[in-house]
């Protein structure tokens, strides 16, 4: 796991610094690791949509296919 990743999960961070891990990831088109950011469930919502909007970024079509036919995932982010 990434610095990044793992700032971006930890309890203890503020927001601008969960945030800005996400970015991170996102430039650093780490695909997988803003996959698992959507599914946690224990992340609010704004960060797993920005994880989401990342992939996006990153031309993740076939990783936000599979997210899309994941129904473990909220549907307001499928």
């Amino acid at each position: 796991m990434s610095t990044h990743f793992q700032t971006a999960v930890r309890s203890n961070v503020s927001h601008a610094q969960r945030r800005e891990a996400i970015d991170r990831l996102i430039d650093a088109d780490e695909r997988t690791n803003l996959a698992l950011l959507v599914k946690m469930s224990g992340l609010r919502g704004e960060f797993r949509r920005r994880a989401l909007e990342g992939l996006g970024e990153c031309n993740a079509t076939e990783t936000l296919a599979d997210l899309a036919e994941n129904t473990t995932i909220d549907p307001s982010l499928r």
